[in-house]
Formats: C-alpha cells, structure tokens, sequence
C-alpha cells in the first residue's frame, strides 16, 4: 500500500467495490481463523450478555462462524447486499442486515461489538462519528474490537485489480474518541505479527 495526502475518489467506491466482487472476495476470505486469540481475548471481554454484533460482517466466513459456534447470537450488517445474502444462506437462524455502519441504528445493545477489518474502510470524519454509533449499540460491559492502521494516514491497497481505500487515525485520538464514548481500552497492539500485521483495539464499556 502506499500513502496519499489527499482524498483518494476510492473513498467513496467501498460498497459498490465489495458488492460487485461479493463471490470473490468470499471466496478469497482466508478461513485458518489466524484471528483467533483476538477473538478469544474479545469473548472474555463480554458482560453477561454474549450477543454480538459483528459490523461489516461479509459473508460470515470465517468470524461469525466462531461466534456462532461460541453459542453467540450474531447480529451481522453490511452494506453489500450479495453478501449478506450469502451469509443469511449460511445462517438463517442469525440476523443479517443490509446497512451502512455510519448511520446504523438497530435500536439493540449487544454485549459484543466487532468491526474487523471494516471501520478503517472509512475515511476519517467518518471514523470519528462512528464512536457514538458504538456506544448506542452497546450492552452494559460490553467489548468493542476494531482494526486500525497504526497511524494517521490513509493508504490505497488493492482487490481484484481495483484501489481499495483504508484510513487511520492516530492512536492517541483513537483511545481519547473511546474514552469519550465511556469505554476504556483493554488491550491495542500495532501492527501484531501473530495476527498478520493487524493493528488491534480491544476496549470495554466502563470498565477500568
């Protein structure tokens, strides 16, 4: 990937990008799991409540699988309808959404909310309203996890031959915007080497 200084028109193709390659990119979607201790530190994480809300779910291969099968009730939303088509198919006893995370509001609180490898799809004021989002679909103790990059920037990767965009804020901002939302960070490691170079934050709702 590399660094550009201004607004890529990237930006604004995610969900037309993601729906026309849905089959692809499922297909794509490595299923090792090498997500696991995330997860795993994730679940421990959770209050009584063990519903989770996985944002930007894709076609639920392979992390809502792992919840699913954690006993969870997963509630899945993405904004490329083939997608959650695909995962409806796999799980019909879940819920799907089609949805776009920035002006979501299911008017339910989860015990768990994830946004894995979808949030820094967004460009950064964007990045920032989506605190209040979280904290609105947030049960009492409940866990957030998300994926960043691990700074400021934006950066332009690549799928099927098409820009895919990314973007970060700095970790400072990241952890006062969840201080501000009432949560309080449990765990952030930058760029994990056991975790495929994933930037990770892992926070909780009022808890120290």
């Amino acid at each position: 990937m590399v660094d550009i200084r201004t607004m890529h028109p990237a930006s604004t193709e995610i969900i037309d990008l993601y729906e026309r390659n849905a089959q692809a990119f499922d297909e794509a979607r490595g299923r090792s799991l090498f997500e696991r201790t995330w997860l795993d530190r994730f679940r421990a994480a959770m209050g009584a409540d063990t519903s989770v809300l996985d944002i930007g779910c894709g076609a639920g291969e392979p992390i809502a699988r792992y919840f699913i099968d954690a006993g969870s009730r997963v509630t899945g939303v993405d904004s490329a309808p083939s997608l959650i088509e695909i995962a409806r198919a796999r799980f019909p006893d879940h819920a799907w959404t089609v949805a776009d995370m920035r002006s979501l509001d299911l008017g339910v609180r989860f015990g768990g909310i994830l946004a894995w490898d979808s949030f820094f799809h967004l460009r950064h004021e964007d990045q920032r309203l989506m605190f209040p989002i979280f904290r609105k679909h947030a049960a009492p103790d409940a866990a957030l996890m998300f994926t960043s990059g691990p700074s400021h920037g934006e950066a332009i990767g690549s799928f099927h031959g098409e820009a895919l965009y990314h973007a970060s804020l700095a970790p400072e901002e990241y952890e006062g915007l969840l201080t501000a939302n009432g949560f309080n960070v449990v765990d952030h490691v930058a760029e994990d080497q056991s975790c495929g170079g994933h930037t990770v934050w892992l926070a909780r709702l009022g808890s120290k």
